[in-house]
């Protein structure tokens, strides 16, 4: 056991690190861009405050380095700048603090001089009952705790990822973030678990009772980290990618424990290692930290290890393939042939089949995770995975001499291939996860890659996935079609959007309308994944795409001992800067299409490829280290043995170890990018507060559900004749739950019987089953008679008063694509009408925001001119 002590900078340099731990000063709200660059700048201790007690903590305090990396400011990290001396895999966690950044509270007069909360000194007097909110400024692996040398009344504490206290499904010991802080002398800590840290970006002093005044002399969060240097680097023109580079190496950095790569931070029952889910963590760690001794620990871990989900085992694979490829360690690869050939073979045995995948992604597309998981979506994306699997191994056999097993797995990858090619238009039964698992197999034609881009690609909405882990397949698709600006479009809308709803790490699921209806660190939907983590190191994949295809560094044979670098700008970005990790050196690379600019270095060991990019210009020449290089045709330079070109690039080949700084004489201009527009098939005709129960005359002129209305507790249905059938889903018992609030009112909240609305009413609906896990959604599938305009109404009534907020998502029927914007419902104890006009088979997704669970009392039908 530890005190925290401080850490004092060693340089005159680091003149804004003043003493060791970030500081984000000077917001009361987060704006929607994030954290300004003004207030990443400021490091100071949170902790040792003139003596204030401060309890033992379970690691020892920050040590072993010094702050000695430049501060990057488009990084949420607060130890971006922190740099260990030596980092082993063994190494054990330790401990930071943070001071909060904005101190707001429900009832100021109980708070006298709450501003001293973000200083170095609080010295707060309590003087009633009431709430202190801190904001931390950055999601941290964290538990909170604060000093009272004569603390009296009654007090709670509670941690968040997001600006409310946190609940989570059942099943930690406590799904409920809200506790009696555990006190040591003069500090009082909430302890949630046995480990401690929790997903914290805000934290809570709740007084309940209050006797007599008090004070507050320190707030902090106490962070853990597992030592992970910034060895990698990455800048853009863009500002927002760079920050989504660091965001993601962030997230995965939070998730590192002792032993293995984490899977989630905020504990919800099921924070432990998830195999498939290490594979992007595990990638952006290849390119952000170099820390390879501690991935191939977490590919031992994980070597007998499938979480149940047959998908998860070729995840595996393509990690180890991963960890071959930027290391160059054979002898791992061969220790794991074995293991790596018997989920192979697995794969071919039922690749016929249509195997229980028990999840392959929560996207509606995907069977929505464990609802329908056998989906032929699912099952189409699993064959193409294998294929990839099959053919990315039998080239890692090929570079380490073993051509038997490279033989057997292309000849299974070609096999599989050549089935499916006997259907010439085989890709137009897929949608956009199996044609990016198909198009990242590496195998398609030009001709079936650009159909494939016009079936699932080119629709803005629905070329985003649910989860950015799926999401990664689908950029790395993008990329092996050549289309980057539409790739990077996608990851603004994903990734960029999550930082701008407030993330400071990446979100097991997202939306990019979330941003329309939420607030900025709002509570976001809960959904079939349960209560949804917004620190889910699974979406990192971004940080190793935009290093392998931005940057362009990627290695070309095991370990980097050849490696290209073959930048995309694209037409929306004018610059690229950043560093990769090897085994043999560090790769620096720079470009600027503007400037024309350019910079590489070689590490010893290496020979490398450059390719300059042409962004849809001219070259007209190249100069190298001073010397003209190319002026159409290859002139020698010392250390470079040829050059030739393409439609993209000039590139220049077999580069001797050194440093080569590149002047690019540009003409014409590179084509303005233009960003489709987002298209959504329904139409959202409104929200009605107004109308409560009685919707006679307004809705339901053709038709009617009211859920749970009879005695018997089934619905009082009258469908109309274009309408087949309504149909309820619910994860766990196939189907929602069902509740009568009042089986006889005259409250006009309650739905009225008939069209005549009557008095005589029943207040009823089905729910989530909250607190189960993955019980916080439910859907409602609405079956049409081929197509038939129609308008559909979606009542809502809080009738209980639980502050319920409930989200709601439209998808088409048959392709499960989203066809509606999110929509959230709140406020609505006196009811609230959604409605809607579409045309064909629709499914609608009701997820639960806060409050006890997500309800849904009635679903009305008529034409849309009425």
């Amino acid at each position: 056991m530890h005190n925290l002590t401080t850490v004092r900078p060693r340089t005159n340099r680091q003149t804004n690190m003043k003493h060791a731990i970030l500081l984000l000063t000077g917001l009361l709200l987060v704006p929607p861009t994030g954290l300004r660059a003004a207030d990443r700048t400021e490091v100071r201790f949170a902790l040792d405050m003139d003596g204030a007690s401060v309890v033992k903590q379970p690691y020892p305090a920050l040590n072993a380095g010094a702050f000695d990396n430049p501060v990057v400011k488009e990084s949420p990290d607060p130890l971006v700048g922190y740099r260990w001396k030596e980092t082993r895999a063994d190494d054990g966690l330790q401990v930071y603090a943070l001071r909060p950044v904005v101190a707001v509270a429900d009832m100021p007069a109980s708070f006298s001089n709450l501003d001293s909360a973000t200083g170095e000194k609080p010295n707060i007097t309590v003087m009633g009952t009431g709430s202190m909110r801190l904001d931390f400024g950055v999601e941290s692996a964290a538990w909170l705790e604060f000093d009272s040398p004569d603390l009296s009344g009654q007090v709670e504490m509670s941690i968040s990822e997001y600006n409310e206290p946190a609940r989570v499904n059942s099943g930690p010991a406590h799904p409920v973030k809200t506790g009696v802080p555990v006190k040591y002398g003069n500090t009082y800590r909430l302890e949630l678990n046995s480990e401690l840290y929790e997903g914290a970006r805000f934290g809570w002093i709740h007084v309940r009772s209050f006797a007599s005044a008090w004070h507050v002399t320190g707030i902090r969060l106490v962070c853990q980290t597992k030592p992970a240097n910034y060895n990698g680097s990455f800048s853009c023109s863009d500002p927002m990618l760079t920050r989504i580079w660091y965001a993601g190496a962030y997230g995965v950095k939070l998730n590192l424990t002792k032993d293995y790569f984490g899977a989630i931070l905020m504990d919800r029952g099921d924070r432990f290692s998830w195999t498939g889910d290490a594979h992007p963590s595990q990638a952006a760690a290849l390119v952000a930290f170099g820390n390879h001794d501690f991935i191939r620990k977490n590919v031992d871990n994980t070597s007998n290890q499938g979480n149940g989900i047959r998908s998860y085992l070729l995840y595996w694979v393509l990690s180890l393939i991963d960890y071959y490829n930027y290391t160059g360690d054979t002898a791992t690869l061969e220790k794991y042939v074995t293991n790596a050939c018997a989920k192979l073979d697995d794969a071919y045995g039922v690749y016929g089949t249509n195997p229980d995948l028990v999840f392959y992604g929560w996207d509606e597309r995907l069977g929505a995770g464990f609802e329908h998981h056998s989906c032929v979506e699912s099952q189409n994306a699993y064959r193409m995975l294998s294929i990839r699997a099959w053919k990315a191994f039998a080239e890692a056999m090929e570079t380490c001499g073993r051509t038997d097993l490279r033989d057997k797995y292309h000849s299974y990858a070609n096999e599989k291939m050549a089935e499916m090619r006997r259907n010439v238009a085989w890709y137009q039964t897929f949608g956009l996860h199996a044609n990016a698992d198909a198009v990242t197999t590496g195998l398609l034609n030009d001709a079936e890659k650009r159909a494939v881009f016009e079936r699932s690609f080119a629709d803005r909405v629905n070329r985003v996935s649910f989860s950015p882990f799926n999401q990664y397949f689908v950029i790395q698709a993008f990329a092996l079609m050549n289309k980057h600006d539409d790739a990077l479009g996608s990851i603004r809308d994903l990734w960029g959007g999550m930082i701008k709803c407030g993330g400071t790490t990446f979100f097991e699921d997202y939306r990019p309308t979330w941003n329309a209806v939420l607030g900025v660190n709002d509570a976001v939907p809960n959904n079939q994944c349960g209560y949804t983590s917004l620190c889910h190191p699974w979406g990192g994949g971004v940080t190793k795409w935009l290093s392998e295809e931005v940057l362009g560094i990627k290695p070309t044979s095991p370990g980097f001992k050849t490696f290209d670098v073959t930048p995309h700008l694209g037409r929306t970005l004018t610059s690229v800067a950043g560093t990769t990790p090897t085994p043999r050196g560090t790769i620096h690379a720079s470009f600027n299409v503007s400037s024309g600019a350019c910079m590489v270095t070689v590490p010893a060991g290496t020979v490398g490829r450059v390719g300059i990019p042409k962004v849809e210009k001219n070259i007209e020449g190249i100069m190298i280290n001073g010397k003209q290089a190319w002026d159409g045709a290859f002139r020698p330079v010392p250390g470079i043995g040829g050059a030739s070109q393409d439609a993209d690039f000039v590139y220049f080949t077999t580069l001797q170890p050194g440093a080569y700084a590149m002047a690019v004489t540009y003409s014409g201009a590179t084509p303005s990018y233009g960003e489709p527009p987002a298209i959504y098939p329904a139409r959202f005709v409104g929200e009605d507060a107004k109308t409560s129960g009685n919707w006679g005359g307004v809705y339901g002129k053709d038709g009617y559900v009211l859920c749970n209305y009879n005695a018997s507790g089934t619905d009082k249905i009258m469908l109309p004749a274009y309408i087949t059938g309504v149909n309820y889903f619910m994860s766990g018992s196939g189907k929602p739950n069902r509740v009568v609030w009042a089986p006889g009112t005259n409250d006009p909240r309650a739905l009225a019987p008939d069209a005549g609305n009557g008095t005589s009413r029943v207040a009823a609906g089905i729910f989530t089953g909250d607190p189960t896990a993955c019980q916080q959604a439910f859907t409602v599938t609405i079956h049409v008679n081929d197509q038939h305009a129609y308008q559909v109404a979606l009542y809502f009534a809080d009738w209980d008063d639980k502050g319920r907020r409930v989200a709601v998502d439209m998808f088409d029927e048959s392709t499960l694509c989203l066809i509606a914007p999110t929509k959230i419902v709140k406020d609505f104890r006196g009811g609230k009408y959604l409605v809607y006009a579409y045309n064909k088979s629709a499914r609608f997704r009701i997820y639960h925001v806060r409050g006890d669970n997500a309800v849904l009392s009635g679903i009305f039908f008529q034409s849309p001119n009425t």
